[in-house]
């Protein structure tokens, strides 16, 4: 039991994760596992748990000590974390429609596809793009737009632009921050920080539209 409890405290911390990736795999291998973790975050629904940001951030660490090649590594995670948009958002499409077929019920409503339909065709942009800097909000938001029945090509367009905003600007802040004295003896609470960070933007919208709803209740 404490195997497994010490086990997934590796997994869900990116520090951690990644030293552990580094003692068993060098190269493209590494580099390969670090693709198929991104993928399976923005892929598989239930990667959820994985440690993106931090991860990510852990990498831009391990690159600017010199462990990680980063003019390779930055290519390889956009193109995972794209396909695995492209994988939750015909997983979207491909059971949507059976999902919410069914007349109303406690859990899925086929007025909530409508509403989020009318979502992306005002803010899809915006949604996808933003979508990446949000935990576990960005391993639903393909699903979402392929129920909705967003159109692939512009799902595509801005999945491409927000994998490589995303990925690039949390590597490249590991890079230039890892070199920090204060941030590698502090490296866990910098990390953390970073969740906090990437947390916040959700935590404001939720507390946004409470506001906004109270009125109207």
């Amino acid at each position: 039991m404490h195997d497994v409890v010490e086990a997934l405290k590796t997994v869900l911390n990116g520090n951690q994760l990644i030293h552990a990736l580094m003692e068993r795999f060098h190269g493209w291998p590494l580099y390969a596992v670090l693709g198929a973790i991104l993928f399976s975050e923005t892929g598989l629904l239930v990667g959820f748990f994985l440690p993106g940001d931090s991860l990510l951030f852990a990498v831009g660490v391990m690159c600017g000590l010199g462990y990680i090649n980063v003019a390779w590594i930055i290519p390889v995670l956009v193109i995972a974390a794209f396909c695995g948009d492209n994988v939750g958002y015909h997983l979207g499409q491909a059971t949507g429609p059976r999902i919410f077929s069914r007349p109303k019920s406690r859990f899925f409503n086929p007025a909530h596809v409508q509403r989020t339909r009318d979502f992306y065709d005002r803010h899809g942009s915006r949604a996808i793009i933003y979508a990446r800097f949000v935990p576990v909000v960005r391993t639903f938001t393909p699903f979402i737009a392929g129920v909705a029945g967003m159109r692939f090509a512009r799902f595509i367009t801005f999945s491409v632009l927000g994998a490589i905003g995303w990925i690039t600007a949390m590597i490249v802040l590991g890079f230039e921050l890892g070199s920090i004295r204060f941030v590698q003896d502090n490296l866990e609470k910098v990390i953390l920080l970073i969740i906090v960070l990437s947390l916040l933007p959700a935590i404001l919208q939720v507390w946004k539209s409470r506001r906004e709803a109270a009125p109207s209740a």
